[in-house]
Formats: structure tokens, C-alpha cells, sequence
């Protein structure tokens, strides 16, 4: 079972994929994507802005209203590569652990 702390970062990896993805996707946008309160969303975002690993910028969209793009700094893009390559680690164990589990069950099928 996964701790607090690698939920966390998980989100922290996903908004950092998505925002890299795409600078200009507002909050209610990553919130869809996410799968998670708009609350959630704004909490990760601002973590993110005072981690340093992303900044706010301004512009003007189709609409003529301020929006912002949320771009990686170089630290955000490092975190972000630390991040996938440790989720990487936990996912390859977990499917190592699945794997031997399938082959069990398929002995005892047959057997």
C-alpha cells in the first residue's frame, strides 16, 4: 500500500507531466485530469510554486482575460526526472511481485 508521502509525490509527478504537456491548462483543467477536487489541484499547484519547481506567468487568452501558463524551472524539470525514475523503481517491483503472483495462481490451476 502506497504511504501518504508517495501519494503526494505521485500527484506532484502527474501535474508536473501534464503542466510540461501544457503550460496554458488552467487549475479546473488539471483538476479533470487528475481525477481530483479543485482544492487538491490548488494545493498541489501552490506546493509546486514555493518547492520552486514551477513559476507563473501571465497572459492574455482568446478571451481577453488574464490567465497564467505554469512552466517547469530547471528544478522542476530535474524533480520531475527523480520523481519518474523512482516511480519507475516501484513500478517495476510491483509488477515483478504481480508477475510471480499470476504464475502461482497458474500452477495451482493446473495443478
Amino acid at each position: 500500500m502506497p504511504s501518504d508521502s508517495s501519494l503526494y509525490d505521485e500527484n506532484h509527478l502527474k501535474v508536473l507531466r501534464l503542466l510540461e504537456s501544457d503550460p496554458s491548462l488552467s487549475q479546473r483543467e488539471l483538476s479533470e485530469a487528475l481525477g481530483v477536487s479543485l482544492g487538491k489541484t490548488n494545493y498541489c499547484i501552490r506546493a509546486l510554486l514555493d518547492k520552486g519547481l514551477i513559476k507563473m506567468q501571465n497572459f492574455r487568452n482568446s478571451q481577453n482575460k488574464l490567465a497564467y501558463a505554469y512552466l517547469l524551472t530547471p528544478a522542476g524539470i530535474a524533480a520531475k526526472a527523480e520523481l519518474t525514475a523512482s516511480f519507475l523503481r516501484i513500478k517495476l517491483r510491483e509488477y515483478e511481485a504481480l508477475r510471480r503472483e499470476i504464475e502461482e495462481l497458474r500452477r495451482e490451476a493446473q495443478g
